[in-house]
């Protein structure tokens, strides 16, 4: 008797398991077909405002080279196309696309592409500014050339936009601040490069040059070159003193540039370790803070979060992506290793990558300063965008404040 009301029980679970299975099945199709719902009213929004806009008469894939641009024109229906070549001109390109009706362009982001989307966008032109690094027909392409990319770029236009993964230009006015930042940075790397050719050079007769800055190695004394190869060296060390005065003078001009055009870097200048430099290109290379839904989106867009491969239960510890601007990237890497190192004053920031520091590990030190960097990148545009001023130790204050408050529950309890 008591094995069958086991087996009674035992029935009885199973039915009411199915049942309550067969229940969360009917929800989550419910909540399916609402979604569908949406996502349909949601095309059917989207084409009525697409049947609004003005309609295109082509779909043009433009390959740009230095010299010499190649294009491919299709229609909407058919696989007929229009192949050929121009000079990489302003002239020539606004001549030729002026006399071709509203149509959808797609080319590849690269050093022409700025002015070549501006020139086009002004004749009424609906422009597209592929990264060609997201588009594997592209990018892997065994046997790539320039007439298949422009073929392949016009056909992504004719099917769907997304695939191209389109980019935003920045404004003229960004980039040409931007130039004079980029000056600069040349300047300094042809500096270390000197610095270092001469210090090897020394080394190579047996001697030693004293340690100092780059900013300060133009003024050793002569006497401690080696006499073979002191007039040989001479002119080096006077082209450093020169890149160095050049260089003063760049940080003149971007502190003036930044004081009068950009005040908002002031606001992110309150972060130790952030200084005119850092904060006017990340103002410049971001240009508009709300371009970003969120605080935490401009980590990946500087690429300094992992890449990921995961199939199944493997998911391989990548490197970071490394997308997006280089030259901003290092600057905030820099700030960063200034924040951790001996001189950065106590703060949230600080904090956190000395924790992911004392883990240890081959590379914990290094993923503790790209860690501190995407967080500075993050809190600089908090910043940025609401107006806030720098509070170093607001997560502690807060920590601090939170634990008062338990202690008295704790007491009563």
């Amino acid at each position: 008797m008591k094995e069958n009301s086991k087996i009674d029980a035992g029935k009885k679970l199973e039915t009411v398991n199915e049942v309550e299975g067969a229940k969360t099945v009917k929800k989550d199709v419910r909540r399916l077909l609402r979604k569908l719902d949406q996502i349909t009213l949601e095309s059917e929004q989207q084409k009525a405002v697409a049947s609004c806009s003005k309609p295109v008469a082509f779909n043009i894939g433009l390959d740009l080279g230095d010299r010499k641009t190649r294009y491919c024109i299709l229609d909407h229906s058919s696989e007929y196309a229009i192949e050929g070549s121009l000079a990489t001109t302003k002239t020539e390109l606004h001549a030729y696309f002026s006399q071709i009706p509203r149509s959808r362009i797609a080319l590849e982001v690269g050093t022409h592409s700025p002015w070549v989307n501006a020139i086009l966008r002004k004749l009424g032109h609906e422009v597209h500014v592929a990264n060609p690094r997201k588009m594997e027909g592209i990018y892997k392409n065994k046997r790539k050339n320039d007439r298949f990319d422009a073929l392949l770029l016009a056909r992504y236009a004719r099917a769907d936009i997304r695939l191209l993964y389109p980019i935003r230009h920045r404004g003229v006015d960004a980039r040409q601040d931007l130039v004079m930042l980029r000056a600069r940075d040349r300047l300094v790397c042809v500096r270390t490069k000197l610095v270092n050719s001469v210090r090897g050079l020394v080394k190579s007769m047996g001697e030693r040059l004293p340690k100092c800055s780059a900013q300060s190695f133009h003024k050793i004394e002569t006497d401690m070159i080696p006499e073979g190869i002191r007039a040989a060296l001479l002119p080096l060390v006077e082209q450093i003193g020169s890149l160095t005065e050049k260089i003063v003078q760049y940080d003149k001009n971007i502190h003036a540039l930044a004081a009068k055009k950009y005040p908002e870097t002031e606001l992110l200048r309150q972060v130790t370790g952030v200084g005119d430099l850092t904060s006017l290109a990340f103002v410049l290379i971001l240009e508009d803070p709300e371009f970003f839904a969120k605080s935490r989106d401009v980590g990946p867009y500087l690429g300094m979060i992992p890449k990921q491969n995961e199939s199944g239960d493997s998911s391989p510890q990548l490197r970071i992506t490394k997308t997006g601007d280089r030259f901003l990237r290092r600057l905030l890497v820099g700030s960063a290793q200034y924040i951790l190192g001996p001189f950065g004053e106590e703060c949230d920031l600080r904090s956190c990558g000395l924790k992911l520091a004392a883990r240890g590990g081959k590379n914990a030190k290094k993923r503790a300063v790209v860690a501190v960097a995407r967080k500075l990148a993050v809190l600089l545009h908090s910043m940025w965008r609401n107006g806030e001023a720098y509070e170093p130790l607001r997560q502690a204050t807060l920590m601090q404040a939170l634990k008062q408050k338990a202690m008295p529950a704790a007491v009563n309890a």
